[in-house]
C-alpha cells in the first residue's frame, strides 16, 4: 500500500531523527576537542599482546572476551584498538539483541598493561589514550544491545571501569570489583567515575573511589553495582548461566529489543524534550511493524 505524502513525511522525519541520534551516540570527543584518534592509534600499536575476541551467535547474543591471561587480562595497546573495532562491528550488527562481556581464564580484567602505561606516561599521550577509551566505552554503553559484564575473579582499575560500560553486572561468588586508581596516584579516566555515580549514587561512588573499597557480590548487590550473583550448578558454566539470565531481557524480535535499548539511552542522556521526541520517533519505527501486527493478531490485553 502506498504511503500518503503525510505518511512519507513522518517516515522521513522519524528516520532522520533516529539517524541523528545514532551518529551523536558514536563519539564523545572529536577534532573540536583537540582529539585526533589516529595520533594515539599509532602509539598504541607499538604495544602488542592479547586480544579482544568476539563471537556473534545466531540467537542474537554476542560474547566478547578480554583475552590476555598472562597479564590478568590487562589491556595492551593493540587490545584497546581491537576493542574499538569490536564495538564498530557490534554497531553494524542489525540482528543483535544482547552482549555478554567476560574475561579469559576465570578473571575479568586488571585494567591497563603497565608496559604501555609507562611508555605513554606523558600527559599529552595519557589524555589521548583517555579520550580514545572514553569514546570506545561510551559507544559500547550506547549500543542497541542489552549488555552484561560477567565478572569472575578480579575487575581492577580500568577493568572495574569497563564493568560500568555495560547495562548490568553479574558477579561470580568469589569475584571482586575494585577501583584501585587512588593507589596508582590516579582517578578513573575511561569514564568509569561518571558512569559509577549514575549507577550507585555519589556517596557510594566516593566510598568506592576514595577508599578503593573492594566490592564483593554481597556489597555490590547492596549498593546496586551488581545486578545478580552467578551460581552455576550441575555442571552449568558461568557463561551459560549469564546467557540464561540475559535471555529474560532479550527474548523477542531484535527490532523491538533494540528499540527498547534506544529509548532507555535517550531517556538517560538527553534533555527531556529531546528524549521525548526521540522516543516518539523510535516508537514510529516499530508501530505497525511485523512484531506489533503479529501481537495484535494473536493477543488481546482486555481478556
Amino acid at each position: 500500500m502506498a504511503l500518503s505524502s503525510a505518511g512519507r513525511h513522518i517516515l522521513r522525519t522519524t528516520c532522520c531523527t533516529v539517524r541523528r541520534f545514532q551518529c551523536r551516540s558514536k563519539a564523545v570527543y572529536s577534532a573540536v576537542h583537540g582529539f585526533n584518534e589516529e595520533d594515539i592509534r599509532g602509539k598504541l600499536l607499538a604495544f602488542p599482546g592479547g586480544s579482544v575476541d568476539l563471537v556473534k551467535q545466531d540467537s542474537g547474543i554476542a560474547v566478547m572476551t578480554i583475552n590476555n591471561p598472562a597479564r590478568m587480562n590487562a589491556f595492551s595497546g593493540t587490545m584497546m584498538i581491537e576493542l574499538e573495532e569490536r564495538v564498530t562491528q557490534l554497531e553494524e550488527w542489525t540482528e543483535g539483541k544482547g552482549l555478554i562481556v567476560q574475561g579469559a581464564a576465570g578473571t575479568f580484567c586488571s585494567g591497563s598493561d603497565l608496559n604501555a602505561v609507562r611508555a605513554i606516561s606523558n600527559p599529552q599521550d595519557g589524555m589521548k589514550m583517555c579520550m580514545f577509551m572514553q569514546n570506545t566505552l561510551t559507544r559500547l554503553l550506547r549500543l542497541r544491545l542489552i549488555s552484561v559484564a560477567m565478572v569472575e575473579g578480579m575487575a581492577l582499575g580500568g577493568g572495574a571501569e569497563f564493568t560500568t560500560s555495560c547495562d548490568f553486572r553479574l558477579m561470580a561468588p568469589d569475584s571482586v570489583i575494585q577501583f584501585v586508581h587512588k593507589h596508582m596516584g590516579l582517578v578513573p579516566g575511561w569514564g568509569g567515575a561518571a558512569r559509577l555515580v549514575r549507577i550507585v549514587g555519589s556517596q557510594n561512588a566516593l566510598r568506592l573511589l576514595g577508599g578503593a573499597k573492594k566490592v564483593d557480590p554481597e556489597y555490590g548487590t547492596q549498593i546496586g553495582l551488581a545486578s545478580g550473583v552467578l551460581n552455576p550448578a550441575n555442571g552449568t558454566s558461568a557463561l551459560a548461566e549469564a546467557e540464561q539470565w540475559l535471555a529474560q531481557y532479550t527474548k523477542g524480535p531484535a527490532a523491538v529489543i533494540r528499540a527498547v535499548k534506544q529509548v532507555v539511552v535517550s531517556g538517560r542522556e538527553l534533555p527531556l524534550e529531546e528524549a521525548l521526541r526521540t522516543e516518539k520517533d523510535v516508537f514510529g519505527t516499530v508501530w505497525g511493524g511485523p512484531a506489533n501486527l503479529a501481537a495484535l493478531a494473536s493477543k488481546s490485553k482486555h481478556k
